[in-house]
């Protein structure tokens, strides 16, 4: 394996790995914004807490992964964890939405990114990256 010191830069598919991957945490946190909203407006025909609780989740698990997605942009090895294990948890859903819910226009495109951020994660040179002695500070 190789030994980069310290001002090795990221490889560029983790660049591109964690920037997707922090897009996806951010889809999540705007959704948590339009479920307060509808809540707060009363647009909705749900107890009280399921409009902010499910925000509140929305929150915790769309920051989770923005800042595992910012961890694998900046090539910290904490974030690849998050990062897998999203995509991971993502490919369900995806194929739920391609064929249970009859909602193509956002299952095809929802594999499709888990399979594009799952192969820049698993590029020789990113793999290469990870196996590494050293990597930046705090990594």
């Amino acid at each position: 394996m190789s030994n980069p010191d310290s001002t090795t830069p990221v490889p560029l598919p983790l660049r591109w790995a964690g920037g997707l991957v922090a897009f996806q945490g951010a889809l999540g946190l705007a959704v948590a914004v339009f479920l307060v909203i509808r809540a707060a407006g009363g647009n909705h025909h749900e107890d009280f807490i399921s409009g902010y609780g499910t925000a509140l989740w929305f929150v915790l698990i769309g920051g989770g992964v923005l800042a595992g997605g910012l961890a694998v942009y900046q090539g910290r090895r904490w974030g690849r964890a998050i990062a897998l294990l999203t995509q991971l948890l993502l490919i369900p859903v995806g194929w739920s939405l391609l064929t249970d819910s009859n909602l193509p226009v956002f299952g095809a495109p929802l594999l499709a990114l888990v399979v594009v951020v799952l192969c820049l994660l698993f590029a020789p040179v990113s793999q290469q990256y990870w196996a590494a002695d050293s990597l930046p500070p705090d990594a």
